[in-house]
């Protein structure tokens, strides 16, 4: 049978997240794909676990791991027209999550197409902040900006195939590939119904680095961006603000304000010294990436947009899984 999409998930010790993805993938309502898990040297149960569900496990030395090789391992090996990339720490919300992923694509110049994430109740209050930035609650199948999240995306594997991933690169592989393709003529979708949960546990020094390592790869894919002190101190307050005022709203209780100011401290701290590593992106860029979110209540809309795209669509419900029921999806 031909393969029409083979999903590729990155990881290196998730023991505690993986078998909730792949019983996820399991109960997608498009059957007709493979799942390839690239492991870069875990050390605990998370091969064991992968290896109860149909895939195929691929394995990386932990020295020679960049996001871009890894990538490039899995989708190597992919049979699919379309390659889905996932992050081992994410699970899909609806049944149709891997359709609607898929249905820009309908447009052959659809060179990529990412879906919405949002977080879970361990998630920090700035990282939810983050995701409604980055993952808006509505759908634009002609993105005219590179933007992308490779924790959630898909792209056509005849393109890969053209252009494989930058393997030297600290991060965001997936930008720098979407500005490749963008180059040639190809366009980028986002799909607000493709929505995944993203989990994310990481202490102060963690988002520091992360934040650190992305923005070392940002001036490399745009030589001409600069990040200086000032622009530290003026989006860690534009933020910090933001992010309270939206709490007030949320009526979030007032142990989170910590939590919110480390978070845009080492958020924006790590991208400082990022960029002191030795370099403006476009306008739409930066503020994706950097600025707040507006100061106004956009709760009733994005509430009302929810239950639009929700109705008629089967959501997963992890905690009634039972040990059978993945047994018989698996066999």
């Amino acid at each position: 049978m031909t393969i029409k999409v083979s999903i590729v998930i990155r990881c290196y010790n998730e023991e505690q997240h993986i078998g909730r993805l792949l019983s996820g993938l399991m109960q997608q309502i498009e059957k007709n794909f493979e799942i390839i898990v690239v492991d870069s040297g875990s050390t605990d149960a998370t091969v064991s676990i992968a290896s109860r569900y149909p895939v195929k496990v691929l394995s990386i030395k932990p020295e020679n791991f960049s996001f871009g090789s890894s990538l490039n391992l899995g989708c190597q090996a992919a049979r699919g027209d379309f390659i889905v990339i996932v992050s081992a720490h994410t699970y899909p919300v609806y049944q149709d999550w891997l359709e609607k992923l898929l249905e820009p694509f309908s447009n052959p110049q659809v060179a990529l197409v990412y879906g919405k994430q949002r977080g879970n109740e361990i998630t920090q209050y700035s990282e939810h902040q983050v995701f409604a930035k980055w993952f808006p609650e509505f759908s634009n199948f002609n993105q005219n900006h590179p933007f992308c999240n490779n924790a959630n995306a898909a792209i056509r594997r005849t393109l890969w195939e053209q252009i494989p991933y930058n393997e030297a690169l600290t991060g965001l592989e997936d930008l720098d590939w979407a500005k490749r393709v963008m180059q040639q003529g190809y366009s980028i979708a986002y799909s607000a119904e493709a929505e995944i949960i993203h989990v994310h546990e990481e202490n102060s020094r963690s988002i520091y680095n992360r934040y650190r390592r992305e923005a070392i790869a940002f001036k490399t894919i745009f030589p001409e961006e600069q990040f200086n002190f000032g622009d530290f101190l003026r989006l860690s307050i534009t933020n910090i603000i933001s992010d309270y005022y939206h709490a007030w709203q949320d009526r979030v209780p007032i142990e989170n304000l910590l939590s919110i100011t480390l978070f845009r401290l080492m958020q924006f701290w790590g991208t400082y010294q990022g960029f002191r590593q030795h370099g403006l992106v476009t306008k739409q860029l930066r503020q994706t990436f950097y600025y707040p979110r507006q100061l106004s209540s956009t709760k009733k809309n994005q509430t009302l947009n929810n239950v639009a795209c929700s109705e008629n669509r089967k959501s997963i419900d992890y905690n009634r899984l039972t040990k059978e029921v993945l047994l018989d999806k698996i066999h």
